[in-house]
């Protein structure tokens, strides 16, 4: 494919950066990949894997000449990191994020980017439970969302050429306003999570009760609650601290959805029971008719390279 960005500087070397670099050389869609982590571990683990071409001691030092800049790092340490870069960036260049939540990461970030830098935020609806610059595939990407929230006034030229980038590793892009991407997301990917880390949590205090049977004898609707629980703390702290209102509101909506249900199993209402997992039944056949899953018992998971 066709070179779209000559300098590509990711700041931040986990999953997703990774996932980018990989998918970016596999396909050749930019010239130089240069690379920054926090820690001095994770940036010699990318230079030794080679999904970067340079490795930096400063996200500074990594931005300089690059015509696009990739904030992979958690929510909440993304205004630091702008601050930092900004009086660095390139003229001309564009700035984007990967972050879970939109318009928090547009309040930190908006501020600090310089007159002729343009900013379009974005997401990637994809990932794994794994973290770290060991985690990335160059096929993470393929057949999944990636979401564009540009401010008003962007340029539509650097809009398209993002889209391209991201066209090119494989995901199906849309555009979408910041605070609807935030309550769609609540809803799809934030509570889940939410509920996930809540239902190990009691598990774990009952395998203190039960000598550990939980773990041992785990089915599979523990198993995928575990997978999900095992994401990155700190990234997921940050999500729910900057993405509050809407966790919030969808997160009362479950607990009345889960009180209802609650009342049929006391009164031993099965139809209202059977008639409820039908209609949810048929959410996650859509989901696999969307091809956003399969029904393998990986779920499609297994790398691909």
């Amino acid at each position: 494919m066709a070179q779209v960005y000559e300098r590509v500087a990711l700041i931040g070397l986990g999953l997703i950066a990774g996932s980018m670099a990989h998918a970016m050389k596999r396909r050749g869609l930019a010239g130089h990949i240069a690379g920054f982590a926090r820690t001095e571990e994770t940036r010699k683990a990318a230079a030794e894997i080679g999904f970067v071409d340079s490795v930096h001691e400063s996200a500074a030092e990594a931005v300089k000449g690059a015509d696009l800049v990739v904030l992979a790092v958690p929510v909440g340490a993304m205004e630091a990191v702008a601050a930092e870069i900004a009086p660095h960036l390139a003229p001309g260049a564009t700035v984007t994020d990967v972050g879970s939540v939109k318009q928090a990461v547009i309040d930190a970030v908006g501020p600090h980017i310089p007159e002729g830098v343009h900013f379009i935020p974005s997401h990637p609806l994809a990932g794994t439970e794994h973290s770290g610059p060991y985690s990335g595939f160059a096929t993470l990407f393929e057949n999944r969302w990636w979401l564009l929230t540009p401010p008003e006034g962007s340029d539509p030229d650097a809009v398209a050429r993002l889209r391209a980038l991201y066209e090119g590793v494989g995901a199906n892009v849309d555009t979408m306003e910041p605070a609807h991407h935030d309550l769609v997301l609540a809803v799809v990917s934030h509570t889940p999570h939410l509920i996930a880390y809540t239902m190990v949590g009691v598990a774990d205090h009952l395998r203190r009760v039960s000598q550990s049977e939980v773990i041992k004898y785990s089915a599979s609707g523990f198993r995928d609650f575990t997978r999900i629980a095992a994401s990155d703390p700190t990234m997921w702290r940050d999500v729910f601290l900057t993405n509050k209102d809407a966790t919030l509101d969808i997160l009362g909506r479950f607990t009345e959805e889960l009180f209802v249900l609650q009342r049929a199993i006391r009164m031993g209402d099965g139809d209202h029971l059977f008639d409820y997992f039908t209609r949810t039944r048929a959410i996650r056949r859509g989901i696999i008719e969307a091809g956003q899953d399969t029904d393998a018992p990986d779920f499609g998971r297994v790398r691909k390279g």
